[in-house]
């Protein structure tokens, strides 16, 4: 009998990588909404958890496994929908203690207070900003993802100004999120909180990267640490890096610190991502945020470098089984997953055909090029932005080392053939 694993956010990228993965082999993997019944012009968490609950009722066979590797939405749904049929799962609160950016530093401040910077909720209708919070730092709703509505501000004016900017965004995510929050016991301040406030955090500085691991009977095993590099005077990602270039005495304090943030909160059977701050002129650690799932963006890396997607990590765990995960068996000594950005507003007149793309992928071996604009696209209308550039292409490498990898993305920069009419 196939084992029927269902995938919340179902997209056709995620789809290739789970069918190549060892673990796949006797799956039937069944799409549980798409990404872009998911992530529309409006997000309705009721309908989405009612949706997914109406397909599954129908279902004329085992539910074997509830799967996902997209941020909220996606990661609040699973564990409901695990609970509902029988699966083993984390708890809600587990994952929203994780989910809500106030709940998480609060915890945070309680096991690892040395690793986070001062932070606290703001009133968006205020004018001032906390009074233990110094500039420059970093406002944001206390839900969000992919640094959308996230302004880093360095004086009055600016905070001001993102403020503005925060409250006609919010409840693009913040009402979805609070109708999530329905679902959950909250602490009293959290409850007062809501999933409409905002977060002002201290701006880190160093070097950024991603720990990512899981959670097995009661064991924390972490499986890599990814670089994160921006570009240049901005603080867009280039780039994710892996493995990473860290001194090994730094990989093992934050390979510490995680699991004892993990532990504090649960996540048994659950892969997790942690994202940090390595100053390396004074050597401190700071934690920017934890993540209840494993970063997609991350799977091509961990196949290439380590021989095993981390999405196969995720399935293991959803079918009880230890993932067992790889080190340093894979093709190439190093990959990244590289963001072709655009940091001035314009019109797309020109992509890339298929043809294109598969003619640079077979000149640049171990390339994947994806766009994500199409021709006519405006790209300030365009969604899931961060606040500073605009996302033209994702695209995979791998390669012998660091330096080939970067080679191998400048031939492919050179060739991408997009053209963007300038707009005022």
């Amino acid at each position: 009998m196939p084992t029927n694993v269902f995938v919340l956010g179902h997209d056709e990228h995620n789809q290739q990588l789970l069918e190549a993965m060892p673990s796949a082999e006797h799956c039937v993997f069944h799409p549980l909404l798409t990404f872009e019944e998911i992530w529309g012009d409006e997000i309705s968490f009721h309908d989405i958890l009612a949706s997914a609950q109406r397909d599954l009722d129908g279902f004329d066979g085992s539910i074997d496994a509830i799967v996902g590797f997209w941020d909220f939405p996606v990661s609040s749904a699973l564990p409901l929908l695990r609970e509902r049929y029988g699966l083993p799962t984390a708890s809600i609160e587990e994952v929203v203690m994780c989910e809500h950016k106030y709940w998480s530093r609060r915890i945070q401040r309680q096991v690892i207070g040395e690793a986070v910077p001062p932070f606290a909720l703001v009133d968006l209708d205020a004018t001032d900003p906390p009074a233990d919070v110094r500039f420059p730092m970093w406002v944001k709703p206390v839900k969000s993802f992919s640094s959308v509505l996230a302004f880093g501000v360095a004086d009055l004016e600016a905070y001001q100004a993102a403020l503005a900017e925060i409250r006609d965004g919010i409840g693009w995510l913040g009402q979805p999120f609070d109708a999530l929050l329905e679902h959950v016991t909250l602490p009293p301040e959290i409850d007062a909180a809501g999933g409409q406030s905002g977060l002002a955090e201290e701006a880190l500085v160093g070097q950024q990267l991603t720990v990512e691991g899981y959670r097995y009977n009661g064991e924390i095993v972490i499986y890599g640490v990814v670089d994160s590099v921006n570009y240049e005077n901005s603080p867009s990602f280039l780039r994710y890096q892996y493995p990473s270039t860290l001194p090994e005495g730094v990989i093992d304090r934050l390979t510490d610190l995680s699991r004892k943030v993990v532990t504090a909160i649960g996540l048994e059977r659950m892969t997790f991502n942690i994202e940090y701050f390595w100053d390396p002129g004074t050597d401190a650690i700071n934690l920017l945020e934890i993540n209840p799932r494993h970063s997609q963006s991350h799977a091509e890396l961990f196949a290439d470098v380590d021989g095993m997607a981390n999405h196969e990590a995720m399935l293991r765990l959803a079918l009880g089984r230890d993932p067992e995960f790889p080190h340093r068996e894979g093709r190439y000594g190093a990959a990244a997953k590289w963001f072709v950005r655009r940091f001035e507003d314009g019109v797309v007149r020109q992509v890339p055909t298929p043809e294109e793309i598969e003619a640079i992928q077979h000149i640049v071996p171990g390339t994947t090029i994806e766009p994500t604009v199409n021709e006519g696209d405006r790209l300030s209308e365009l969604q899931h932005q961060d606040a500073y550039s605009y996302l033209l292409a994702n695209v995979y490498i791998g390669g012998v080392d660091e330096s080939e990898v970067n080679t191998k993305y400048e031939q492919v920069l050179a060739a991408l053939p997009f053209d963007i009419e300038d707009v005022t």
